[in-house]
């Protein structure tokens, strides 16, 4: 007695069970739901969709226009969940992306240099910090951590940089500047420039833009942070549970 087309797919399916991949490729065509469970394939590919981000971006924009003025440029930051990731067990991932667009045009660098960075940062309007200026902190803690607080980067001489350690202990270590390079498109790339690195908990958040920019250079940052977060990750987009778009001063609002 011949098979019915249902017994032979069931057939199809089990035989394949040990063949994984075909396995899920034969399930997913011979569903008789068609396309619903064309989304469980193995090589499914998620993206992030542009239209829910254009909508978060439009949305903080008319948040920022319908509330009280503020006197001061809110920065839009990118606050991701992550899920299937042990912080103890998983090696840590860590990972910096030049955006197109400066998202934090205000961020405040400080360059520790020999004579001539010190007198180039100064033509730039640029703080800076000599080696006799270093000196005096003296390895003193509180200096050190109150000098810091006061920067978000720190840039350094190629002479200078070797004696960080030794003057200041611990702490964040400057990006390198060699004089073969343009302080200022340094400092300009330094400010664009985010950082992902997975610490003790599932969660973090960069800024990727600010509400002063055009709506096209958020969602252009955005778009290229949230790609190259990905790529960092292990399994890619199955270890993004959440992805939010927030102002400083707005509600989130979630993209994925």
């Amino acid at each position: 007695m011949g098979l019915g087309f249902r017994s032979r797919s069931l057939l199809l399916i089990s035989y394949n069970l040990h063949k994984p991949p075909l396995a899920v490729l034969s399930l997913c065509f011979r569903s008789s739901t068609g396309g619903k469970y064309l989304r469980n394939c193995q090589n499914e590919v998620v993206k992030l969709q542009s239209e829910a981000v254009r909508e978060a971006i439009s949305s903080m924009i008319t948040h920022c226009k319908d509330t009280k003025p503020r006197k001061f440029t809110e920065t839009i930051e990118l606050q991701i969940g992550l899920k299937n990731y042990d912080p103890q067990k998983d090696k840590r991932f860590s990972g910096s992306v030049k955006l197109p667009h400066i998202p934090r045009p205000k961020m405040k660098i400080c360059m520790l240099g020999d004579a001539q960075h010190v007198e180039e940062a100064e033509k730039i309007g640029l703080d800076s910090m000599d080696v006799e200026a270093l000196k005096k902190l003296n390895k003193n803690k509180k200096l050190v951590k109150k000098l810091a607080k006061k920067f978000h980067a720190f840039l350094a001489s190629e002479s200078v940089i070797k004696q960080i350690p030794r003057l200041l202990g611990p702490g964040k270590f400057p990006t390198l500047v060699s004089h073969l390079e343009s302080l200022e498109a340094k400092v300009n790339e330094t400010k664009a420039t985010v950082k992902f690195q997975l610490k003790k908990v599932l969660c973090m958040g960069v800024a990727v833009g600010n509400l002063g920019m055009e709506e096209k250079q958020i969602f252009q940052n955005v778009q290229m942070s949230v790609n190259f977060l990905v790529s960092l990750l292990k399994k890619n987009w199955q270890n993004v549970r959440c992805l939010y778009l927030k102002s400083t001063m707005g509600p989130p609002n979630r993209v994925f």
